[in-house]
């Protein structure tokens, strides 16, 4: 008897779908919890009207202004100081990898808001700045809300962003290193050149999240004063009473950045993942 002699014939069956009940029962149990959740802020004790009329005073846009503007600026700090702490990490000088282990070890060791809160203070440390003898400014008059805030969230931001941007680098082949050197390139110009153009694939992602958490990060600035959203919906709502409404003002202006900055660094990623089988 031949091997296809042996084997039954399923001409006549018929070939059925299969069943995924479980991913049904899965997605009715989250639409109801979604309808519940929904329907305990429709009927709560919020005041929607309220919302609505927060939305967009003079107050809450300056907040969101400032928010934006100090993602930005803090997150270009970030960016500027991780790629110096990790060119140093990778240095061959024992000097340089010890000082960026050790930027990377204080600042990634102790909380963000703590680290706002010295930066606030800092006139207590240093009551004035400058060149003894020569010149010099009052602390205090230097570090306002909004300096310390900048300086707080980029230099934090920055001993996390050095990690990316290390594991960027150690992602090209060592061959690439070798060959530039071989032609005569210098290290920086191995850089700029041949290391980072490849490595922005695997920096990009990384890096948006790290920006998208920025946004957010901005928040904690309000124990310090900075008028961004949060604090200024606080000063709304430590006058009227209306906590609920002007969080949800808050969070409406939040969600709205983040879905607004979501795809545009999709878009990015895909254009530093052109070539890769990823970015097909």
């Amino acid at each position: 008897m031949s091997a296809t002699q042996s084997l039954p014939d399923i001409s006549g069956h018929i070939i059925m779908p299969r069943r995924h009940y479980g991913r049904w029962v899965a997605v009715a149990i989250i639409l109801l919890l979604v309808a519940l959740l929904v329907r305990a802020f429709s009927q709560g004790d919020i005041d929607w009207k309220v919302v609505g009329q927060f939305l967009t005073v003079q107050s809450i846009m300056t907040g969101l202004v400032n928010t934006i503007l100090m993602s930005f600026a803090a997150m270009a700090l970030g960016i500027v100081l991780g790629v110096v702490a990790a060119v140093m990490r990778m240095s061959e000088n024992p000097v340089l990898q010890g000082v960026s282990l050790g930027y990377a070890w204080l600042f990634r060791g102790t909380p963000l808001i703590l680290q706002l809160l010295l930066w606030f203070n800092l006139a207590l440390v240093f009551p004035e700045i400058g060149i003894p003898g020569v010149w010099s400014v009052k602390t205090v008059e230097v570090i306002t809300p909004a300096v310390a805030a900048f300086l707080g969230l980029g230099i934090n931001q920055g001993a996390y962003t050095s990690e990316v941007i290390r594991a960027g680098m150690l992602s090209v082949d060592n061959g690439q290193y070798e060959a530039a050197k071989s032609i005569g390139m210098t290290r920086l110009t191995t850089l700029r050149r041949i290391v980072f153009p490849q490595a922005m694939r695997v920096i990009i992602p990384p890096v948006g999240n790290e920006f998208i958490g920025m946004v957010k990060a901005t928040s904690l600035a309000s124990v310090i004063q900075y008028s961004e959203i949060l604090h200024n919906a606080q000063n709304i709502y430590y006058a009227n009473s209306r906590v609920i409404e002007l969080l949800m003002v808050a969070a409406f202006w939040y969600l709205l950045i983040i879905s607004i900055m979501t795809p545009l660094q999709s878009l990015l990623e895909r254009r530093f993942a052109r070539g890769t089988v990823t970015g097909r």
